[in-house]
């Protein structure tokens, strides 16, 4: 049985395009059923529209609360069938009333660094990188983990996929090289959870 997918995305949307693709070319035996989002016109929600894939955007400004628009969001994602949702690229922390209303669909998360190093709050697009540098690291990479209430980054790791950190890398050279592997791990992750979850 095909894997229904919810994702939920805040900006371009390229991890999302790697998990279209994949489910399109059978890489995968999943779909997307719906994609959330907490800002409105990014481009992922775009690349949702032109998939033909059902989209929505779940906003404080619309909801009245951030807890009421996580609420809505994680009622649209089981509403549409999902058995797994998938954070690609979201950027906000989640509370109790989002996994309150997902219930039983266990949740995934891709992180542009190797957890549990470099993860934790205020953690998320270049400063994740910027801090890698600062570090002294020689590598990095990307972790998809599973996500559970009152945690950030704390999750079971799932997937990891490794880049070297090389001499002269900035905060564009090392993050582009990442995000090819946080590609590969999301849709890698979604793979294992197929079997898993398709007989329940």
């Amino acid at each position: 049985m095909t894997l229904p997918l919810g994702v939920l995305v805040s900006g371009r949307g390229t991890n999302l395009q790697a998990i279209l693709d994949a489910c399109a070319s059978g890489a995968v035996d999943a779909r997307v059923v719906f994609v959330a989002s907490n800002r409105e016109g990014v481009p992922a929600l775009e690349r949702a529209a032109r998939a033909g894939v059902a989209h929505g955007t779940f906003t404080t400004q619309g909801l009245g609360t951030r807890g009421a628009a996580q609420a809505a969001m994680a009622d649209a994602i089981v509403g549409a069938g999902a058995k797994l949702a998938v954070h690609a690229g979201f950027d906000h922390i989640l509370g109790p009333e989002y996994f309150v209303r997902l219930g039983a669909v266990p949740a995934i998360n891709v992180h542009p660094a190797l957890l549990p190093l470099f993860g934790g709050r205020g953690m998320y697009g270049p400063r994740v990188h910027e801090a890698v540098l600062a570090s002294g690291a020689t590598e990095s990479g990307a972790t998809v983990h599973r996500v559970h209430p009152d945690t950030i980054d704390l999750g079971e790791v799932v997937v990891q996929r490794r880049v070297p950190v090389l001499p002269g890398d900035d905060v564009a050279a090392l993050a582009a090289r990442v995000l090819e592997q946080e590609h590969l791990a999301i849709v890698e992750a979604i793979r294992r959870f197929v079997p898993a979850v398709t007989r329940a």
